[in-house]
This record gives C-alpha cells, sequence and structure tokens, in this order.
C-alpha cells in the first residue's frame, strides 16, 4: 500500500454467486473502475459453520429462509482452483488479487498463491488460533474491525503482533457491520480513535449505501477504503443490494483521488496559485494628495487594493511620520 495513495479495494466477496466466470467479470469491472485491488471470501464450509447455523438477518432480506447458512455459503464456495484461475486473471489484468481466509485451511492456501496482503474480515477478529496464523506469516495486514470493542481490537492486534507481524504492517479498518449499515451507526470519527489508540494506519470498510461516508473517511485520513462491487444489485445473494454497481464505484474512486489532491499538506501557507492573487490584498495609498513633509493620519492615508505596496499592517508604523516626497491621490506610499 504506498502511503501516499489511498488504496481502494474492490470488495467482490461473493458477489460471485459461485461462478468463476461472474468473478472474472468482478476482476474486470473493479479494474476498469480503477480500484488498486478486488478481494474475494475463501473458505470450506464445513470448517467455517456448522451445519444448523442460522442465517444473520440481513442474508435473510436477500435470500430464501428456506435454506440455512450453511447451504447458502455452499452454493457460494469456491474452489482453489477455481482460485488459482481468478488470481491469474487479476495478473493478466494488472490489478491486485486479494481474498479474506475464513478458516485456517485457507489461510495456508492463500499463502501458497503467494497473496502480498491478508484481509481478516471482522468476523475472525475474536479467534485466537486464527490471529496467530495470520500473524505468522509476515505478510502486511488489513484487519476489520466491525462488531468489536476498542480491548477487542487491541487483543487481536496484539496476537497478531506476537505471532511475529510488526505493528507497522497492519492497517485497522472501521467497520459497522450491517448491510447496508444505516448513517446513524456508522460513527466515522472513531476511525481516529483507532489511529490514535492502536498506533496503525487506519482505513474504512464501508457497507452504506452510496459513496458520501467512503468519501468522508479519506478526508478524515483512511488510508485503505473497502467497498462491495456488483455488476447488478438486482442480482440474488447476500451482499448485492449494499454493493456499487460499476459506474458508482468508478465515480467513488474518482472522488477519493481528486480528495488525494485536495488535502495536500497539513502545513498552512500560501500555495503557488494563490501568489498571483495577493493582488486583491490592499496597500497603504494616499487618500488625497499629500505634500512633502506632511504628517500620515487616518485623514490622509487609506488602504486600497492592489496589495503591491505596504501592507496595511504597518498602519501604526506609518502614521506620525512624514512624508519625504508628494503623493498623488491614490498613489501607493513609500516610506
Amino acid at each position: 500500500m504506498k502511503t501516499n495513495k489511498v488504496f481502494v479495494i474492490a470488495e467482490a466477496g461473493v458477489n460471485h454467486n459461485g461462478s468463476v466466470s461472474l468473478a472474472k467479470k468482478l476482476i474486470d469491472a473493479a479494474k476498469k473502475a480503477g480500484a488498486d485491488a478486488v478481494k474475494f471470501q475463501t473458505y470450506k464450509t464445513e470448517l467455517l459453520v456448522t451445519a444448523r447455523a442460522p442465517k444473520a438477518q440481513y442474508q435473510l432480506r436477500a435470500t430464501s429462509a428456506r435454506e440455512g447458512q450453511w447451504d447458502m455459503l455452499k452454493k457460494l464456495e469456491l474452489s482453489e482452483s477455481a482460485f488459482r484461475r481468478l488470481a491469474a486473471h487479476c495478473r493478466r489484468r494488472g490489478i491486485l488479487f486479494m481474498s479474506s481466509p475464513f478458516d485456517l485451511e485457507s489461510v495456508d492456501f492463500l499463502a501458497s498463491l503467494r497473496m502480498p496482503i491478508f484481509k481478516i474480515p471482522s468476523g475472525e477478529i475474536t479467534n485466537l488460533p486464527y490471529l496467530r496464523k495470520v500473524g505468522g506469516l509476515g505478510k502486511k495486514i488489513i484487519m476489520s474491525t466491525g462488531m468489536s470493542t476498542l480491548k477487542e481490537v487491541e487483543r487481536a492486534l496484539e496476537a497478531i503482533v506476537a505471532a511475529g507481524t510488526p505493528r507497522r504492517r497492519v492497517t485497522l479498518l472501521h467497520c459497522t457491520t450491517e448491510y447496508p449499515a444505516p448513517f446513524q451507526d456508522v460513527n466515522l470519527l472513531a476511525m481516529s480513535n483507532l489511529k490514535e489508540a492502536c498506533g496503525t494506519a487506519v482505513g474504512y470498510s464501508d457497507h452504506t449505501l452510496g459513496t458520501d461516508v467512503a468519501l468522508a473517511a479519506v478526508g478524515l485520513g483512511a488510508r485503505v477504503i473497502e467497498k462491495h462491487l456488483t455488476l447488478s444489485r438486482r442480482m440474488a445473494g447476500p451482499d448485492h443490494a449494499a454493493s456499487l454497481e460499476p459506474a458508482e464505484f468508478a465515480g467513488m474512486v474518482a472522488g477519493i483521488r481528486r480528495l488525494e489532491r485536495a488535502l495536500g499538506s497539513p502545513v498552512k501557507k500560501p500555495t503557488s496559485v494563490e501568489m498571483k492573487n495577493r493582488i486583491v490584498r490592499k496597500s497603504l495609498v494616499a487618500a488625497r494628495d499629500i505634500r512633502k513633509g506632511e504628517r500620515f493620519t487616518d485623514l490622509n492615508v487609506a488602504a486600497k487594493r492592489p496589495g503591491t505596496g505596504l501592507s496595511p499592517m504597518r498602519w501604526d508604523a506609518v502614521l506620525g511620520q512624514r512624508a519625504k516626497r508628494d503623493f498623488a491621490r491614490d498613489e501607493a506610499i513609500r516610506l
């Protein structure tokens, strides 16, 4: 992740609906939209969820209530062979391949693909064996913190660091785990709290509708933005409704790049483009004709544009002095 550039992740997740062909189209769409990386979800259903696990409420709103979470995830599961093909497709397209592992075997598999950045999803932040395994890889880590208290985040970070990954290689993403996330529950200012309390880079995993909050996060210092991408919100599946379509995602990326330029430096000083406009400041000029030897007073001195002469901030120093020559009305005062 470049320190001078916001790292934008297109979260393809399971929006491929179990189809490698659709997954490749999502990769193409992410590249065209300007994302830096496209991220999927790698898991083995048998290792992720029990057979009778219920669906989350957001999953019930988007999928059939007749099937459980196990059945839903099994239909969305991709094979290791499929992920190898997707990683190769990413290389051909020139976009970074990422995938979040959801079990220990998937961690090992993604490590075998030499994936340079590991994304820890919010649901694994209290999974100590998992955190130790990912932390032991020595890779860059991005960790979402949805549903977590600050103490839970700190403990997870401690486990990762103890396993061998330096804190400087970890980025924490503020996140509200709901799809879509209500604006009143975003609590975006907590992102700054994460940075201060944990001493890491921070970013934002956005589940809100639209792009406003993601752009606001960049303004608040997010170094990573993650946002779901779908080819169509009308598609069936648990995450499509809270995702951006390709044109919307491209608009978000363009907005982020504009914000990067606009944020600039924390140093307050005139920019190069402003210097030529200092003419709109004012200078001290003669309010009327002034004779040599006459004292400058508030009756014969005024502040007027252009700002090419003595600054009106020298008003007190000028008043009371005697004119060394004649000055015509509106002529710049010289001492």
